[in-house]
């Protein structure tokens, strides 16, 4: 979701190839609802043409709240510029003022933003970013059976691999767990412990 004019995100440069995700709170003018959905859509549409565009989503608490929740992804912060200084998304920006009266926008990379998709659907006017020590365990479960599963089976395939230097051996298991872990174990791992990721904390 394309972030408003108005946001400040005060997020470090994000390192090369990581996926950058934009997570954004808006509050919209409650007379013009119907403009605002008609020009958040459009916004969508417009990212979405863009290389790198990994996909998008917004939320609001009920259908006459002014708050809302979006979040866009792209696959690195080059990609990500490419979009935020187009000529297409200024020009989009220019149709939505008077639309949006307060933004707010931030910009994470890396671990936490294996945990943005399931703040997409939650539904709450303001996502609960879950705390350090449950995403240390949602990625134990994640990393635990998956380094178990890829050692048996790559020693199973070749008996020779615990004579690989150790460095080359960790680099070669980085390369493949890596992208297994952000790309398929992550995002089931936090589909299925959504409830009690999302859970906010008891006053």
């Amino acid at each position: 979701m394309p972030a408003a004019a108005s946001g400040n995100d005060g997020a470090p440069p994000a390192p090369a190839g990581v996926p950058v995700t934009v997570s954004i709170r808006r509050r919209v003018d409650p007379e013009r609802f119907d403009e605002a959905t008609s020009w958040v859509q459009t916004g969508m549409d417009l990212a979405n043409e863009y290389p790198g565009f990994l996909g998008s989503g917004w939320v609001r608490a009920h259908a006459t709240s002014g708050h809302w929740h979006m979040l866009y992804k792209f696959s690195d912060a080059a990609s990500l510029e490419a979009w935020e200084n187009s000529i297409a998304r200024t020009s989009w920006l220019l149709e939505g003022e008077g639309l949006v009266l307060e933004s707010h926008v931030e910009k994470r990379t890396g671990i936490e933003g294996w945990f943005d998709h399931s703040q997409e659907q939650a539904g709450a006017p303001s996502p609960v970013q879950p705390p350090r020590w449950k995403q240390a365990v949602a990625i134990g479960l994640g990393f635990f059976p998956l380094n178990v599963i890829f050692t048996y089976l790559i020693t199973g395939v070749d008996p020779a691999w615990n004579d690989i230097p150790t460095v080359l051996r960790i680099l070669l298991t980085t390369l493949v767990m890596a992208p297994t872990m952000t790309y398929l174990v992550m995002p089931q791992i936090t589909r299925l412990l959504r409830p009690w990721l999302q859970k906010r904390p008891r006053p």
